[in-house]
């Protein structure tokens, strides 16, 4: 849509080079590399992942009293066999839990962190709701990211949270996640843009479903560097080589 390239530039202007140079350096690991016996958004996962040079993308949740957790469920069902929220339960509890019955339990951000040092890139995909308030969220993943000195970023669905680092930590990289699904039609392409520009972000993490697409390529085109989620084929890993900087592998895509 030219008509709204001068509100992109306005609205959401495209970052600074040097700022989002790191993202397409690498390919990233979506939670981990995680198989039998290695459960996914575990250290052990991020370890072999470390090992194997891909960057990492991990999901983030807030525990009870305040701390940023590494955990993709809103429930603790699948992973771990306990019943109810991640968000109802303590650091100290999550941290006792047993990930997919192995000896690994579910870390904290400031423990992955510490595991990686600096070595591999992270995306950090911060979970949101509706009904959520992200700020305590946000503030709790800040609090971790504070001196960490390896190349990073926020991204969430919640255009919410992008704007929250815009506003209160800038020099955070923060991306906004996008899935169109059926929604291609006129309104859908309204919002996108309105989530576009209500986030600010410094880059977007696509759908591979979606690309090519005319709204991803736009803004690629115009300095915001493109992720891709979620690369389990040859065939996605194709395609994101071909119109995207970075692809979130899984299975068959990790090489």
């Amino acid at each position: 849509m030219p008509l709204f390239a001068p509100i992109d530039r306005w609205r959401a202007p495209a970052p600074d080079p040097a700022k989002v140079s790191w993202i397409g350096e690498a390919d990233y690991a979506h939670r981990g590399l995680f198989g039998p016996g290695v459960p996914e958004n575990s250290l052990a996962a991020f370890g072999a992942a470390v090992d194997r040079g891909y960057g990492i993308e991990l999901d983030i949740q807030r525990s009870s009293d305040g701390h940023a957790m590494v955990f993709h469920d809103w429930d603790l069902e699948r992973l771990t066999g306990a019943y109810g929220p991640v968000m109802k339960q303590s650091a100290e509890a999550l941290g006792k839990l047993a990930l997919g019955g192995t000896g690994e339990t579910v870390p904290t951000l400031r423990a992955v962190l510490d595991l990686i040092g600096g070595r591999v890139p992270v995306l950090i995909e911060i979970k949101s709701k509706r009904d959520l308030r992200v700020g305590p969220l946000c503030l709790a993943v800040r609090r971790v990211l504070e001196g960490y000195r390896g190349p990073h970023g926020v991204m969430s669905f919640d255009p919410r949270v992008s704007r929250w680092f815009a506003t209160h930590s800038p020099h955070t990289v923060r991306g906004l996640s996008y899935t169109e699904g059926e929604d291609k039609a006129l309104p859908g392409m309204i919002r996108r843009r309105l989530a576009l520009w209500h986030a600010r972000p410094d880059f977007l993490c696509y759908d591979i479903r979606d690309l090519p697409g005319r709204f991803p390529a736009s803004q690629r085109r115009r300095g915001l560097p493109l992720v891709t989620w979620t690369i389990a084929s040859a065939e996605h890993l194709e395609r994101a080589e071909a119109h995207a900087d970075a692809a979130i592998v899984e299975g068959p895509a990790i090489r």
